[in-house]
């Protein structure tokens, strides 16, 4: 293992350090070695290994330990890291921006979702807009709560499809679907026999949940179901997207909890089962929230196909 590094950051750093420094410093810590992110970068593995000593001399600090299986960050790395995904999500919002309004004479619609695309409601809602409006270009994006909340705030989205509130001034609300919340688990697990799980049932275990949205909510929400500390799991936060907390599943490194929307992206060596609280499923609702002075005319069309497929039907039928 190679020794931190631990020095002056250079004076040039706030010149020498670009926007594909943060990219593949970035990228490194969510695969978790050097190769698998020079892959998901399509770069050469030399330059994106170059790239990072480059932002560890300039900063004077090393932000990945190395070892024979890849890389993990340090303590002071995790701190930079999370650091430069919030310059990445700013820098990505300023570019949706610009062609949002380079795109404005032709129609277009930017959603943002902190969710699985990969099957469910919100993939089926996206596919008939498209459907039904094809002319409108469709953008969508992927953050955090918070980052997502900003973006709505300034303009770069048009509307947000999450769980729960948002706590924001002027914003319109319309509920929408609920999805069930299920177990991750390795296919040879104990309880990946049983066709559902209680929520006592994960005692013992060590539940791997991510940093980012719903992770918080997840974790939140086992708290209010196992009260006593003494019937919870064990929880690990992991600095790492939603795919990355899979592989650690896949390694019998502990289990996960997610929403039924995560079932649609295939992962080999998982299986799934539904959580349960006494006979009924625990289940997480989701919302749309677009602002009140928004006069996109493609918002308006999207709102109303939302309504058309997820409004409750009138009292009395």
């Amino acid at each position: 293992m190679h020794k931190p590094r631990r020095s002056t950051p250079s004076p040039q750093a706030g010149k020498a350090i670009e926007l594909r420094h943060l990219r593949s410093a970035v990228a490194a810590a969510d695969c978790g070695s050097f190769r698998g992110a020079a892959e998901l970068l399509r770069s050469q593995q030399s330059s994106l290994s170059r790239r990072i000593d480059e932002i560890e001399h300039h900063l004077g600090i090393a932000i990945f330990e190395r070892h024979s299986g890849g890389v993990r960050p340090t303590q002071a790395g995790r701190d930079v890291l999370r650091l430069a995904r919030t310059i990445l999500d700013e820098f990505d919002a300023l570019i949706i921006t610009a062609r949002s309004a380079h795109n404005s004479g032709i129609g277009r619609l930017t959603v943002g979702f902190c969710t699985s695309l990969s099957a469910g409601n919100l993939q089926a809602s996206l596919l008939a807009f498209k459907e039904r409006f094809p002319q409108i270009a469709l953008a969508t994006v992927e953050r955090s709560r918070t980052r997502l909340a900003a973006a709505l705030r300034n303009g770069a989205i048009d509307v947000l499809i999450v769980t729960g509130s948002l706590p924001l001034l002027d914003t319109e609300e319309m509920p929408l679907w609920s999805e069930r919340v299920l177990v991750a688990l390795p296919h040879d697990h104990p309880l990946a026999g049983r066709e559902t799980v209680c929520w006592t049932d994960l005692r013992g275990e060590t539940v791997l949940l991510s940093h980012y949205d719903a992770g918080k909510e997840l974790e939140d929400l086992l708290i209010c179901k196992l009260l006593s500390p003494d019937d919870r799991p064990k929880i690990e936060r992991h600095d790492v997207s939603r795919g990355i907390v899979k592989s650690l599943i896949s390694m019998h490194t502990g289990i996960s909890l997610v929403l039924e929307s995560d079932m649609g992206a295939n992962f080999a060596g998982l299986t799934y089962r539904e959580l349960r609280d006494g006979s009924a499923p625990s289940r997480f609702d989701f919302s749309a929230h677009w602002r009140a002075e928004n006069n996109n005319p493609a918002l308006q069309e999207f709102l109303k196909l939302l309504s058309e497929r997820y409004s409750p039907p009138p009292v009395g039928r």
